[in-house]
């Protein structure tokens, strides 16, 4: 065989084998891409995804569009050539995987993680958008979660409503702490509780509680001192003067609780909010209305784009990154609060595009 051919069947076997071994060979990466973009105020799988009763509501105009990143998932192994090719593409972004899944948490915990923070961003979002609007929004302090093999464990309940220990009312959540560890361990103490069924069944009939339990524990010693404890996490709850319900499955994490905040005043007033206009953003939102930044700020403008925002409500910590590279055609409105928020939009339904927030690159 002719040297030039050997040389360059050589190189064909080689080539076949790095492309062998780069596909089959896992690396520690994980891979995030722009994901699906909904509008609060439309349909998501035949539904609304803002549904408000007991209530006054408005007709909208336009898209108020929370934006969500795609990531591989925890099981997945990316292999060599799969990772090459995503830190070619420009729209997408190769990361550690250890920063997607931390490596002392199993894929249960972080998708019960994910979950819970979507389900507080809604709670947060309902009660930023109605503190905006000067609408009562009632508070009471509940069971937040039992620790296995507690004195609490079988007995008191995730969402059990607590009004009382030892006969104190409970006025917010460290009273708990407060008053149980008044005891030494091995004392007995008093809880009175709504059970959660029935404090969820009055939320829902908007009435008063109709039953009350009285329970009593006997306290542990705390492991890594001598209080009294029952292994209970106290919180806080919110109660509504009417109903607002999210209806959106597939989405994890807060970073939804802006927009879906807008999407509610949006609803409860008559000024058309987007004014026909297809607006998109994200944010994480706190009851206080202030808006925290969020994780994938570029993928989610680039996935907003290409289903045709014009503008983005961007978290004020993310306009640095944002900015650096800005999808043709779409304008970055730097947003702290739930008010800067609804001032750009108003301007925006002015036409003072001029008076607009915008991000700017650091």
């Amino acid at each position: 065989m002719p040297r030039r051919t050997a040389t360059m069947l050589a190189s064909l076997l080689m080539l076949i084998a790095l492309l062998c071994a780069g596909v089959l060979i896992p690396v520690p990466y994980a891979e995030m891409s722009p994901g699906p973009t909904v509008n609060t105020l439309g349909e998501h799988g035949g539904e609304p995804v803002l549904q408000i009763s007991g209530r006054k509501t408005y007709p909208t105009t336009g898209h108020l569009n929370m934006t969500t990143v795609r990531v591989t998932g925890s099981q997945y192994r990316m292999n060599l050539v799969e990772a090459v090719w995503g830190w070619l593409a420009h729209d997408n972004l190769v990361v550690p995987h250890s920063t997607l899944y931390p490596d002392d948490k199993s894929p249960d915990e972080l998708n019960q993680e994910t979950a819970e923070e979507f389900s507080q961003s809604q709670e947060s979002a309902k009660v930023a958008a109605l503190k905006q609007l000067d609408i009562p929004v009632g508070t009471r302090v509940v069971v937040s979660s039992v620790v296995k093999g507690s004195p609490a464990e079988g007995t008191l309940h995730a969402g059990d409503v607590i009004k009382a220990v030892d006969g104190t009312e409970i006025k917010q959540p460290g009273d708990v702490a407060k008053l149980v560890t008044r005891h030494k361990p091995g004392e007995k103490v008093t809880f009175r509780v709504v059970p959660v069924k029935e404090a969820a069944a009055a939320e829902k009939e908007k009435r008063q509680p109709k039953t009350e339990d009285t329970v009593t524990l006997v306290t542990n010693k705390a492991p890594d001192d001598n209080r009294a404890i029952v292994g209970i996490q106290a919180g806080t709850d919110h109660t509504f003067p009417f109903t607002i319900n999210i209806k959106l499955a597939d989405v994890g994490g807060p970073s939804a609780g802006l927009m879906f905040a807008l999407g509610i005043v949006d609803k409860l007033t008559p000024d058309d909010l987007a004014g026909g206009k297809f607006i998109a953003g994200t944010g994480t939102i706190d009851d206080d209305g202030k808006v925290g930044p969020i994780g994938g700020i570029e993928m989610k403008t680039v996935g907003a784009r290409s289903k045709g925002a014009r503008y983005f409500l961007t978290p004020k910590d993310n306009c640095a990154a944002a900015a650096k590279d800005t999808p043709s055609g779409l304008t970055l409105i730097k947003v702290d609060t739930i008010k800067d928020a609804l001032q750009s939009l108003e301007k925006l339904r002015k036409g003072d595009t001029a008076g607009l927030p915008q991000c700017k690159a650091g």
